[in-house]
């Protein structure tokens, strides 16, 4: 019997949900009107997302103006790398849909929902009175999906609503950024170690960690010919530090793996 393909990346749908849980913020694009921050965007179990906009913003009476009928717009989330890289954008998601407002009467409840999941702060301000403080108030709208598209180094496509909602985001991404951090600035040594993993036409160029999931370890390299990004897939997926922490070692060729633990585990 043959053996199972190796799974190198995540899927669209995974890559997009990951995303998506490391956008700090994001911007909602309406046809004729300035984009709006969004520090909440949450996809609920319909397919839909939970945005939050300033509540006295032209973007929130707009979509209170528009009624029933709601108002076409474009959700767009950035996935910038955590270290300075000469081109730091990683990903771009771009979520097209119809923007409606929430009924007062359901706000309260999809805000619980939201929080279980997501205790974002900004959901403290949504709906909350004045701005006498000098805090802004958020309104809470609903995008309803017709399209999701990502686009990287590779390429742009686009995912199905139900594969979406059937993704998880990968189980390391809230820890990526600091993990990455922490290989540039004090294990430079891993870095070259995975480095000769690389094609060797690749190797002459500044290498740095671009990216880290539960299927491998992404570099980016950065030449005098312009910028090129490797993946380095683990042999299996992995789901917990410790497994992370080997799997990394035997992309790094070393030689102790049995005696290894991984430090904090």
């Amino acid at each position: 019997m043959a053996s199972p393909a190796l799974t190198a990346a995540p899927t669209t749908a995974e890559r997009i949900r990951s995303a998506c849980a490391r956008a700090g913020g994001a911007m909602l694009a309406v046809e004729g009107l300035e984009p709006a921050t969004t520090p909440v965007h949450h996809l609920l179990d319909d397919g839909s997302f939970a945005i939050t906009v300033p509540g006295h913003g032209a973007l929130a009476a707009a979509v209170v103006s528009s009624g029933n009928a709601g108002i076409q717009a474009v959700l767009e989330m950035t996935d910038y790398s955590p270290l300075p890289l000469r081109e730091p954008v990683r990903s771009l998601v771009w979520i097209q849909g119809v923007l409606r407002d929430v009924a007062s009467s359901e706000v309260a409840g999809l805000l619980d929902l939201i929080a279980t999941s997501e205790p974002n702060p900004a959901l403290l301000q949504v709906n909350s009175g004045d701005n006498r403080d000098g805090e802004t108030r958020y309104a809470l709208l609903r995008l309803e999906i017709e399209s999701v598209v990502v686009a990287d180094s590779t390429g742009a496509e686009s995912v199905a609503v139900g594969e979406l909602l059937g993704a998880r985001p990968d189980p390391f991404c809230a820890m990526e950024s600091s993990w990455l951090q922490h290989m540039e600035s004090a294990h430079r040594d891993m870095v070259d170690r995975l480095a000769t993993r690389l094609p060797t036409s690749l190797q002459r160029g500044r290498v740095r960690p671009l990216g880290l999931d539960r299927y491998g370890v992404s570099l980016r390299v950065e030449s005098e010919n312009g910028d090129h990004d490797v993946r380095l897939p683990f042999g299996k997926p992995v789901d917990d530090v410790t497994g992370l922490s080997r799997a990394i070692r035997v992309l790094m060729g070393c030689p102790f793996l049995n005696g290894l633990r991984a430090r904090g585990a």
